[in-house]
């Protein structure tokens, strides 16, 4: 199934061959949630007709939403700071990960 999007506290996903949806609570989604962005295809298992649970792929690509500048310190250890994530889940990286600004306005994504 792939991730639609959220609706109020729930989480609509939907099945791509028959574009049936099914509406799955916060509860059910757990965790998953911090890794969910439109279109993310996940597993959900069915017992009689009912959502029981939810897997993430093994991976997932995430945009990174805030970087702030590293300080530069000891390079001998794993320097590490923390980031945001666009689905708002804080993670820690290493100093050289930046975010990305967004494409301008009338400007291709691939070519800004």
């Amino acid at each position: 199934m792939d991730f639609s999007y959220k609706d109020g506290e729930d989480y609509v996903f939907s099945d791509p061959e028959t574009y049936e949806t099914v509406t799955l609570s916060p509860e059910l989604v757990g965790d998953a949630k911090n890794f969910l962005v439109e279109n993310a295809s996940v597993t959900v298992t069915f017992v009689d007709d009912k959502a029981v649970s939810i897997e993430l792929p093994s991976s997932v690509v995430l945009t990174v939403a805030d970087a702030p500048d590293g300080v530069r310190g000891d390079s001998a250890n794993n320097v590490q700071k923390a980031i945001v994530l666009e689905t708002g889940i804080t993670v820690q990286a290493p100093l050289f990960i930046k975010s990305r600004p967004g494409p301008s306005p009338g400007c291709p994504m691939t070519s800004c």
